[in-house]
């Protein structure tokens, strides 16, 4: 081989090696920027481990079932023995809570990281690739994209019928198309940068440039959709319990207990207002997080 190719070729792989380890360092930066510049993200981030661990541990929280009914001690409202009352059906609401915290999260988790997998792959591979390809998949985004969010989860649950599944299915389908734009938006200013130029010369696959070196560079964007993404699954997956059209009874989530809870409003006002409230906290949580972290990502976002 000629020593000038040579010499290319061990260039471009310093600087492939560079560009990845300055990415690293910078994204472990911003960290440590958010860590110490936005207190209320980090309370925020706190909090969502707490809920997370209360919904993980709940059969250890409260010594009642989430299905167990006493008839008896019906509509009962908040005291020593049942600290947020009970329901309806005599159960306690603070263990109902607690297992629908459960599914309301792995309700906001589960489908943003499937929709996020789903809008990375299909957004990388438009922009990388251009073409037909960026053409098909980007007005399927558009079509996707045309209808309300809310409505077209209505109309494929309609479709799909209830269940934790179904919800799943229908989060994802809603929500990969915004990510795709976003991610075929980040792959169009980063496929002719220096380092995706350095891993063409020594001869690494389009794949692998896609995957290793393409969308590591989305990461922190994607963390932040992430972010903002898991309290709007939750108010959807909300909104379809409340409608009817969610996760079913007797399965507990905060959704469906506010839609039981809303007939016994006026004496038994509880039953909406704490699962109202937890909706609330985990959205709030879930926004400031995402604002934190788009505060130290963009620039142009950070205060004068």
């Amino acid at each position: 081989m000629p020593g000038g190719k040579q010499k290319q070729i061990e260039q471009a792989a310093d600087l492939r090696v560079q560009s990845q380890i300055g990415e690293e360092e910078r994204f472990r930066d911003l960290m440590r920027r958010m860590a110490r510049e936005n207190k209320t993200a980090v309370f925020s981030f706190f909090l969502i481990i707490l809920m997370t661990l209360a919904a993980i541990l709940a059969p250890n929280l409260t010594p009642y079932d989430e299905n167990s009914m006493d008839l008896m001690h019906r509509l009962s409202p908040p005291s020593a023995e049942h600290l947020l009352g009970t329901d309806e059906g005599g159960r306690d609401e603070l263990t109902r809570l607690l297992y629908g915290a459960r599914v309301s999260l792995l309700i906001g988790v589960v489908p943003t990281l499937l929709s996020l997998i789903l809008g990375s792959a299909l957004g990388v591979l438009a922009g990388y690739r251009g073409g037909i390809t960026d053409v098909i998949i980007m007005r399927a985004a558009d079509v996707t994209l045309a209808f309300p969010s809310m409505l077209l989860a209505m109309v494929i649950m309609y479709s799909l019928g209830g269940g934790l599944v179904n919800v799943f299915l229908t989060l994802t389908l809603v929500n990969w198309a915004n990510v795709a734009r976003v991610v075929r938006s980040q792959t169009l200013k980063l496929k002719n940068s220096e380092f995706v130029e350095a891993a063409r010369i020594i001869g690494v696959s389009e794949g692998k440039i896609m995957r290793r070196h393409i969308l590591s560079n989305c990461l922190p964007t994607l963390l932040v959709l992430f972010t903002l993404n898991v309290p709007e699954s939750i108010l959807t997956e909300s909104s379809l319990s409340f409608l009817g059209l969610g996760i079913q009874p007797p399965n507990a989530s905060w959704g469906l207990m506010i839609n039981t809870g809303r007939q016994y409003l006026y004496n038994a006002p509880w039953l909406c207002f704490v699962p109202g409230a937890a909706i609330m906290l985990v959205v709030l949580a879930f926004n400031f997080l995402g604002n934190g972290l788009l505060d130290v990502l963009d620039p142009r976002q950070k205060k004068q």
